[in-house]
Protein backbone atom coordinates (compact mmCIF):
# COMPACT_ATOMS: atom_id res chain seq x y z
CA UNK A 1 0.00 0.00 0.00
CA UNK A 2 1.67 3.11 -1.03
CA UNK A 3 0.94 6.71 0.98
CA UNK A 4 -1.58 8.38 -0.82
CA UNK A 5 -3.79 4.93 -0.59
CA UNK A 6 -2.70 4.77 2.86
CA UNK A 7 -3.86 8.49 3.25
CA UNK A 8 -6.93 7.81 1.58
CA UNK A 9 -8.02 4.86 3.93
CA UNK A 10 -7.18 6.83 7.25
CA UNK A 11 -9.27 9.57 5.47
CA UNK A 12 -12.42 7.12 4.70
CA UNK A 13 -12.23 6.05 8.21
CA UNK A 14 -12.47 9.41 9.72
CA UNK A 15 -15.37 10.35 7.63
CA UNK A 16 -16.85 6.93 8.37
CA UNK A 17 -16.81 7.66 12.30
CA UNK A 18 -17.92 10.86 11.90
CA UNK A 19 -20.61 9.79 9.90
CA UNK A 20 -21.46 7.70 12.95
CA UNK A 21 -20.85 9.37 15.36
CA UNK A 22 -23.83 12.38 13.57
CA UNK A 23 -26.31 9.61 12.83
CA UNK A 24 -25.97 8.06 17.14
CA UNK A 25 -25.84 11.39 17.88
CA UNK A 26 -29.45 12.39 16.15
CA UNK A 27 -31.17 8.85 17.14
CA UNK A 28 -30.11 9.52 20.68
CA UNK A 29 -31.55 13.09 20.08
CA UNK A 30 -34.82 11.62 18.08
CA UNK A 31 -35.70 8.73 20.18
CA UNK A 32 -33.74 8.90 23.55
CA UNK A 33 -32.36 11.73 25.41
CA UNK A 34 -32.98 15.23 24.49
CA UNK A 35 -31.38 18.51 26.35
CA UNK A 36 -33.63 21.29 27.07
CA UNK A 37 -33.10 24.62 28.72
CA UNK A 38 -35.40 26.58 31.56
CA UNK A 39 -35.92 30.08 29.97
CA UNK A 40 -38.50 31.24 31.95
CA UNK A 41 -39.59 31.30 35.69
CA UNK A 42 -43.18 29.48 35.31
CA UNK A 43 -41.71 26.59 36.92
CA UNK A 44 -40.00 28.39 40.02
CA UNK A 45 -39.58 26.80 42.48
CA UNK A 46 -39.22 23.35 40.71
CA UNK A 47 -36.97 24.70 38.02
CA UNK A 48 -34.66 27.37 38.31
CA UNK A 49 -34.56 30.17 35.01
CA UNK A 50 -30.64 28.66 33.93
CA UNK A 51 -31.46 25.11 34.37
CA UNK A 52 -30.19 22.59 31.86
CA UNK A 53 -32.08 19.26 31.51
CA UNK A 54 -32.39 15.73 29.92
CA UNK A 55 -35.44 14.59 29.00
CA UNK A 56 -36.44 11.42 28.72
CA UNK A 57 -37.78 10.90 24.95
CA UNK A 58 -38.95 7.02 25.26
CA UNK A 59 -40.54 6.71 28.63
CA UNK A 60 -44.06 7.23 27.20
CA UNK A 61 -43.37 5.70 24.20
CA UNK A 62 -41.72 5.86 20.93
CA UNK A 63 -43.20 7.82 18.57
CA UNK A 64 -43.75 6.32 14.78
CA UNK A 65 -42.43 8.51 12.47
CA UNK A 66 -45.25 10.12 10.13
CA UNK A 67 -47.81 8.92 12.56
CA UNK A 68 -49.73 10.13 15.45
CA UNK A 69 -49.30 6.57 17.46
CA UNK A 70 -46.58 5.64 19.61
CA UNK A 71 -44.90 2.34 20.44
CA UNK A 72 -43.14 0.41 22.98
CA UNK A 73 -44.45 2.36 26.04
CA UNK A 74 -43.02 2.40 29.74
CA UNK A 75 -45.59 3.90 31.06
CA UNK A 76 -48.79 6.29 30.55
CA UNK A 77 -48.34 10.20 31.13
CA UNK A 78 -49.82 10.48 34.86
CA UNK A 79 -50.75 13.26 36.93
CA UNK A 80 -47.63 14.90 38.90
CA UNK A 81 -45.24 14.50 35.76
CA UNK A 82 -43.36 17.31 34.41
CA UNK A 83 -43.31 17.27 30.83
CA UNK A 84 -41.93 18.80 27.70
CA UNK A 85 -44.18 19.21 24.97
CA UNK A 86 -44.48 21.15 21.65
CA UNK A 87 -46.50 24.35 22.50
CA UNK A 88 -50.26 24.16 21.16
CA UNK A 89 -50.14 27.68 19.57
CA UNK A 90 -46.91 27.53 18.19
CA UNK A 91 -45.37 23.93 17.42
CA UNK A 92 -41.55 25.05 16.98
CA UNK A 93 -41.80 26.21 20.60
CA UNK A 94 -40.83 23.71 23.24
CA UNK A 95 -42.67 24.17 26.68
CA UNK A 96 -42.14 22.43 29.93
CA UNK A 97 -45.14 22.38 32.62
CA UNK A 98 -46.67 19.97 34.96
CA UNK A 99 -49.27 17.84 34.34
CA UNK A 100 -52.14 18.53 36.48
CA UNK A 101 -55.06 16.37 34.43
CA UNK A 102 -55.21 13.68 32.03
CA UNK A 103 -57.90 11.94 30.33
CA UNK A 104 -61.57 12.09 31.60
CA UNK A 105 -60.99 13.95 34.56
CA UNK A 106 -63.08 16.80 35.45
CA UNK A 107 -60.21 20.13 36.23
CA UNK A 108 -61.53 23.40 38.11
CA UNK A 109 -59.28 26.54 39.92
CA UNK A 110 -61.49 27.84 42.58
CA UNK A 111 -59.57 30.53 44.31
CA UNK A 112 -55.92 29.47 43.47
CA UNK A 113 -57.32 25.86 44.55
CA UNK A 114 -57.16 23.34 42.11
CA UNK A 115 -59.94 20.28 42.20
CA UNK A 116 -59.39 17.11 40.21
CA UNK A 117 -63.04 15.96 39.61
CA UNK A 118 -64.83 17.92 42.18
CA UNK A 119 -62.32 17.61 44.81
CA UNK A 120 -58.87 19.26 45.92
CA UNK A 121 -55.58 17.70 44.99
CA UNK A 122 -52.73 17.57 46.71
CA UNK A 123 -50.75 20.59 45.33
CA UNK A 124 -47.50 21.02 47.09
CA UNK A 125 -46.04 22.12 44.12
CA UNK A 126 -47.68 24.89 43.74
CA UNK A 127 -46.10 28.47 44.09
CA UNK A 128 -48.15 31.62 44.50
CA UNK A 129 -46.22 35.18 44.75
CA UNK A 130 -49.91 37.18 44.77
CA UNK A 131 -52.16 36.93 47.65
CA UNK A 132 -54.85 38.38 45.56
CA UNK A 133 -57.52 36.44 43.96
CA UNK A 134 -58.28 37.19 40.32
CA UNK A 135 -62.27 36.56 39.77
CA UNK A 136 -62.92 34.14 36.63
CA UNK A 137 -64.26 37.51 34.29
CA UNK A 138 -60.99 39.41 34.46
CA UNK A 139 -58.69 36.01 33.48
CA UNK A 140 -58.72 32.54 34.34
CA UNK A 141 -55.18 32.53 36.92
CA UNK A 142 -57.10 31.92 39.83
CA UNK A 143 -60.85 30.70 38.83
CA UNK A 144 -61.35 28.29 36.04
CA UNK A 145 -63.68 25.98 34.74
CA UNK A 146 -64.65 23.41 35.37
CA UNK A 147 -64.01 21.62 32.10
CA UNK A 148 -63.56 17.91 31.26
CA UNK A 149 -60.03 16.66 29.33
CA UNK A 150 -61.04 14.92 26.42
CA UNK A 151 -59.24 11.78 25.31
CA UNK A 152 -55.76 11.85 24.15
CA UNK A 153 -55.65 15.27 26.17
CA UNK A 154 -53.49 16.31 29.22
CA UNK A 155 -53.80 19.51 31.12
CA UNK A 156 -50.83 21.17 32.28
CA UNK A 157 -49.77 24.31 34.40
CA UNK A 158 -46.59 25.94 36.06
CA UNK A 159 -45.49 25.49 39.38
CA UNK A 160 -45.57 29.06 39.84
CA UNK A 161 -49.26 29.58 39.36
CA UNK A 162 -49.32 33.26 39.78
CA UNK A 163 -46.65 33.81 36.50
CA UNK A 164 -47.37 30.82 34.18
CA UNK A 165 -49.20 30.93 30.79
CA UNK A 166 -50.54 27.25 30.28
CA UNK A 167 -54.04 25.33 29.98
CA UNK A 168 -55.67 27.87 31.99
CA UNK A 169 -54.77 30.13 29.22
CA UNK A 170 -54.66 28.14 26.02
CA UNK A 171 -56.40 24.60 26.44
CA UNK A 172 -55.18 21.70 26.46
CA UNK A 173 -52.08 19.53 24.98
CA UNK A 174 -52.02 16.58 23.14
CA UNK A 175 -50.56 13.56 24.04
CA UNK A 176 -48.83 12.88 20.49
CA UNK A 177 -47.66 16.31 21.45
CA UNK A 178 -45.56 15.32 24.25
CA UNK A 179 -42.01 14.89 23.91
CA UNK A 180 -40.82 13.01 27.04
CA UNK A 181 -40.50 13.28 30.61
CA UNK A 182 -38.06 15.97 32.36
CA UNK A 183 -35.60 13.68 33.88
CA UNK A 184 -32.24 14.73 35.39
CA UNK A 185 -30.34 18.55 35.94
CA UNK A 186 -27.31 17.89 34.51
CA UNK A 187 -26.19 22.01 34.30
CA UNK A 188 -27.15 25.08 35.88
CA UNK A 189 -26.28 29.19 35.97
CA UNK A 190 -27.40 32.33 35.95
CA UNK A 191 -27.87 32.65 32.25
CA UNK A 192 -29.04 36.49 33.13
CA UNK A 193 -25.03 37.06 33.62
CA UNK A 194 -23.13 37.49 30.07
CA UNK A 195 -21.43 34.12 29.00
CA UNK A 196 -17.34 34.01 29.29
CA UNK A 197 -17.69 36.18 32.37
CA UNK A 198 -16.22 35.71 36.03
CA UNK A 199 -20.00 36.62 37.38
CA UNK A 200 -21.45 33.75 34.99
CA UNK A 201 -19.49 31.55 36.15
CA UNK A 202 -19.84 31.92 39.87
CA UNK A 203 -23.57 31.16 39.81
CA UNK A 204 -22.91 28.52 38.94
CA UNK A 205 -25.08 26.55 40.79
CA UNK A 206 -23.32 23.21 42.15
CA UNK A 207 -26.37 22.18 44.64
CA UNK A 208 -28.47 21.40 41.31
CA UNK A 209 -25.97 19.10 39.16
CA UNK A 210 -27.28 15.75 39.31
CA UNK A 211 -30.91 16.50 40.72
CA UNK A 212 -33.48 14.10 39.78
CA UNK A 213 -36.67 15.98 38.80
CA UNK A 214 -39.78 15.54 40.30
Amino acid sequence: MNKQTKKKSVTREYLEAIIVAVILALVIRTYVLQAFKIPSGSMLPTLQIGDHLLVNKFIYGTKIPFKDSRVLAWKVIKKGDIVVFKFPKDRSIDYIKRVVGTAGDTVEVLNKKVLINGEAVDDSNAHFTSSSILPALVGPRDNYGPVKIPQGKIFVMGDNRDNSYDSRFWGFVDKNDVLGKALVIYWSWNIKERIFTMERMSSIRWNRLGNIIN
